[in-house]
């Protein structure tokens, strides 16, 4: 398998373009983490049952409601439950990492699961500043994403193994890696995980295409910048090795229940995890009777319709048509849906029922 075909994927059933997963690894109310990974095995293997593309997991810190701070643990184990789906980040905030770590980190995920890594990296700290400064030890929060070309190709140059005679880092290697496959009586294979970006506005975007790599777009919190991200991707997209035309993935918001009221009640729930989150009060996703009894003030309620909005949510027949109708708006090559609500099951009913909707293989 060459890198395009790696990274494109092939829709199944009905689907107008491969569908995947981004978890979050939500911690409701009244559960644990354990509860929650156990839930990302069980949707992972779902997603893999029922034809979905990739599941990918993302960086967070410091959030209680979000129990994936260490997405290289979490794929690791995801990959000893599964067998064909791809798996990867969505991504890991590369200014967190020595770009050293990372590259060892995925060399190691592909050694368990060949050829089915991707690396998504984003320039965000995927929390808030003191965390970040935590993070990173430094008080230059905005340094790790002004340096972030840079650090994308040194992170290249350790995957590929393959730093220029005379630089500092030409005699260390990532390993796993290439450089087993040309030690003597090497056999590894020199294959390595496809390199994506991650962005919510242009600055990833214009990267992307000036790099010829495959870019995602957080649809799903950076809605009104979708279009104008996409556009700037498509419009600097340059070929390279890896992709001779763009392919741009979003990831969106989508939750699918029996009834049109019940997934109301679900996606509420995320809307008031936000809500607090936003106003500097993070805590576990709260039960849906918690949201619906919630006395959200005028300023909040504002928030809520406008977050609600971007959310497809409904009938799985109408999830479908929405997710249809944001596919053709935006030309996207694959839509990586996430399912935010307080219970596993829940999540586990949606991406079924919209599987069924689209006729994906059961």
């Amino acid at each position: 398998m060459n890198a395009v075909d790696e990274i494109r994927g092939t829709a199944a059933g009905t689907a107008p373009v491969p569908l995947s997963v981004l978890d979050l690894v939500t911690v409701g109310s009244g559960r644990t983490a354990s509860d929650a990974l156990r839930t990302s095995v069980a949707i992972a293997r779902l997603a893999e049952s029922r034809g979905y593309h990739r599941h990918w997991v993302a960086e967070h810190h410091s959030m209680p409601g979000v129990a994936s701070s260490s997405p290289a643990v979490i794929l690791a184990h995801l990959a000893a439950h599964t067998e064909r789906i791809r798996l990867g980040s969505g991504g890991v905030m590369l200014p967190n990492h020595a770009p050293l770590v990372i590259a060892e980190q995925f060399g190691t995920l592909e050694a368990l699961a060949p050829g089915r890594v991707d690396l998504g990296l984003g320039r965000a700290p995927g929390t808030d500043g003191a965390t970040a400064a935590a993070l990173r030890r430094s008080d230059t929060l905005h340094e790790g994403a002004d340096d972030f070309p840079q650090q994308l190709a040194e992170l290249i140059r350790f995957l590929d193994d393959d730093f220029p005679d005379g630089h500092p880092y030409a005699r260390i290697h990532a390993v796993p890696g290439p450089v087993q496959a040309t030690a003597p009586g090497g056999v590894q294979s020199p294959a390595r995980p496809p390199v994506w970006l991650l962005g919510s506005s242009g600055f990833s975007a214009r990267l992307a295409g000036a790099l010829g790599l495959p870019f995602a777009f957080a649809h799903h919190f950076s809605a009104q910048n979708t279009l104008p991200a996409l556009e700037l991707y498509r419009e600097s997209f340059r070929p390279s090795a890896v992709l001779d035309a763009p392919y741009a993935l979003i990831g969106v918001s989508a939750l699918a229940a029996d009834d049109e009221r019940e997934a109301r009640r679900q996606v509420l729930t995320g809307a008031l995890s936000m809500v607090r989150l936003r106003t500097g009060r993070p805590g576990l996703i709260p039960t849906p009777k918690e949201a619906e009894e919630y006395a959200f003030s005028p300023m909040e309620r504002e928030f809520v319709d406008s977050w609600l909005a971007n959310i497809v949510h409904g009938t799985p027949d109408a999830v479908r048509a929405g997710l249809d109708d944001l596919q053709k708006r935006t030309g996207a090559d694959e839509l990586m849906i996430t399912a935010n609500a307080h219970g596993g099951d829940v999540r586990l009913r949606s991406y079924e029922l919209i599987a069924d909707a689209y006729g994906l293989p059961a």
